[in-house]
């Protein structure tokens, strides 16, 4: 049997739905979604480099979490919006991987930098008075290289493994994107080992890092709670609120997707709530970030000036 198998190099990715009158209104959603995520992402980072005020570590912070979404989005929307136009719904095994590689890296920075900003605002609200002393430059640099750092390293290893398997009979992958669960169903060897270690880390990099932040999130509420300044504590809340609303939009997908993998739930299902921490979560972030946030609003006052 092995002597006659063919070894695939291209998959069709099967996308959101094959219903042809969806295609050119989907194109239109998708295209706009990725247009305004760009535009909001990019925005923001440029906001936070032209504003002197904004030079702080919890902005340094916002700023790399705008780049991990708009890298995010990046790696999972254009080839998703191409396939609503094009026909050709093909995929080389270079491009596949490559597009989970930067997928996968960005996503698993994004946790570590959630990590950071809850770290940051526990400095900022438990121990005012040494917070300059406490979240020095050095710290900042260390914090978010460390992040990339564990992103690559994370996503190597998991496109590394992928290379242990072999294609040889379907080549359909019944997602929008080269995600890894739909690549072992359709391997010939046996995806054992990747299943494993996708598990393990999964594990590992999303409960530790959702732990430490809501550990922090809890020590900054209840510094907060004794707060008698009632002007403090309003805003304290409202930036603390805004960054747990977008750990529970990330994380909450994650487990979702993660508890959906071991499931009976279809495969729509799968890709509806795919497309949620692929694609809604990186247009929202920098809106849930802005739009309640004085510092960011005053900056764009001033630069439409």
């Amino acid at each position: 049997m092995e002597g006659n198998w063919t070894l695939l190099t291209e998959f069709v990715l099967r996308g959101i739905t094959d219903r042809p009158d969806l295609q050119v209104p989907l194109f239109l959603v998708f295209f706009l979604i990725y247009v305004t995520t760009m535009v909001g992402n990019l925005g923001l980072i440029f906001l936070i480099w032209k504003d002197p005020h904004l030079h702080t570590p919890m902005y340094v912070f916002l700023g790399n979490l705008a780049f991990t979404d708009a890298c995010t989005s990046s790696s999972v929307t254009p080839k998703m919006i191409m396939k609503f136009l094009d026909k050709n719904d093909m995929i080389s095994l270079g491009e596949c991987f490559s597009q989970f590689y930067f997928f996968c890296s960005s996503a698993t920075a994004e946790c570590f930098l959630l990590v950071a900003m809850a770290y940051d605002r526990y400095v900022a609200i438990c121990d005012p008075l040494l917070y300059l002393v406490v979240m020095s430059n050095r710290l900042c640099v260390q914090f978010i290289s460390v992040s990339y750092l564990i992103g690559l390293l994370h996503a190597l290893l998991h496109v590394g493994l992928l290379f242990r398997l072999t294609f040889c009979s379907s080549n359909i992958i019944d997602h929008f994107y080269c995600e890894i669960l739909p690549l072992y169903t359709i391997s010939c060897t046996d995806p054992s080992i990747n299943a494993l270690v996708a598990f393990l880390f999964a594990i590992f990099i999303q409960v530790s890092t959702f732990v430490s932040i809501i550990v922090s999130y809890l020590r900054v509420l209840f510094a907060i709670l004794k707060t008698k300044s009632k002007k403090g504590r309003s805003k304290a809340f409202s930036t603390c609120s805004a960054h747990l609303m977008s750990v529970f939009l990330f994380y909450g997908t994650l487990f979702v997707i993660y508890v959906l993998s071991g499931s009976d739930t279809d495969n729509y299902q799968g890709k509806v709530y795919s497309l949620f921490y692929t694609v809604i979560i990186p247009l929202l972030n920098p809106f849930i970030y802005s739009l309640r946030n004085k510092e960011v609003l005053g900056a764009l006052r001033k630069f439409t000036k």
